[in-house]
């Protein structure tokens, strides 16, 4: 069974007002074992204009929880999403620029 992991990432400007909210997709695995509390790691995020990226310039990680395990019984897929820890990022400081 196939796990998307799935992160709330609000952007907001240095007024710290929301400009807008996105879920990001980190990708899916292989794995229907995943449990509230454990840790992912991953890149941290960054932006590129408006655009949530993973920041992968010094190939550092970072951790986030594991807060919630959705299991949609609706479908045939029987699909189920991990939903991380959400993240806040401000306009100007978590910029990447256009590169990489």
């Amino acid at each position: 069974m196939q796990t998307t992991i799935l992160q709330k990432v609000t952007i907001v400007d240095m007024n710290n007002e929301i400009i807008t909210e996105t879920l990001f997709e980190h990708g899916t695995v292989l794995s229907s074992s995943l449990a509230v509390g454990w840790s992912v790691s991953t890149y941290p995020f960054g932006l590129r204009e408006f655009d949530v990226v993973l920041d992968k310039r010094e190939q550092r990680t970072v951790s986030h929880k594991v807060i919630d395990i959705e299991l949609d019984l609706t479908g045939e897929s029987n699909a189920v999403k991990a939903y991380l820890e959400p993240q806040t990022l401000i306009i100007g400081q978590h910029d990447v620029g256009l590169t990489g």
